[in-house]
């Protein structure tokens, strides 16, 4: 008996010592929670290197984070005109990233079971980014892929940068 009562009290003893050094879910979910505006997206290519602004040096848009679980992005590059035909139409898809679904975090990953998506790919995949908070700005930071926006660049990984909106 004393030594059940010296392993639960161990057990409970380790418990308390985790919760305090990790911060609990809503805690994290709480850092990712709102506005976010677009202020940069870049592309690393993973043969040579490269990295360059993909959709512009000003390119517009935002994430919202709510608090019961869901994420919404929206981003567009700069300088998006009117399309007048259907090769036009066509284009704008490679200067645009939307989609939606709930996310869920995991340490310094966010992962999104996607559920709607400008690339029906992703419509029904876990997406899986890394992300860190600093000073009001979210940097996230894909895993090496063939994005389908360019995928005459081969392997690349998107490193994209959002402020908190007011």
């Amino acid at each position: 008996m004393q030594k059940r009562f010296v392993l639960i009290a161990s057990l409970a003893a380790v418990l308390v010592t985790a919760g305090a050094v990790r911060p609990s879910w809503a805690e994290d979910t709480a850092s990712v929670v709102g506005l976010w505006k677009l202020v940069g997206y870049e592309v690393e290519v993973q043969a040579t290197g490269q990295r360059g602004p993909v959709m512009g040096d000003h390119p517009t848009g935002y994430s919202l984070f709510t608090p019961d679980g869901r994420v919404f992005f929206m981003l567009t590059g700069e300088g998006r005109m009117p399309a007048k035909t259907a090769e036009e139409r066509a284009a704008l898809l490679t200067t645009m990233v939307a989609y939606t679904g709930r996310y869920r975090l995991e340490g310094d990953k966010w992962i999104t079971n996607v559920e709607v998506a400008w690339n029906p790919e992703w419509v029904g995949t876990e997406q899986s980014r890394t992300y860190k908070i600093e000073n009001g700005r979210l940097q996230v930071l894909t895993p090496w892929r063939i994005m389908p926006n360019w995928a005459d660049k081969g392997m690349q990984r998107s490193i994209v940068t959002f402020q908190k909106a007011e």
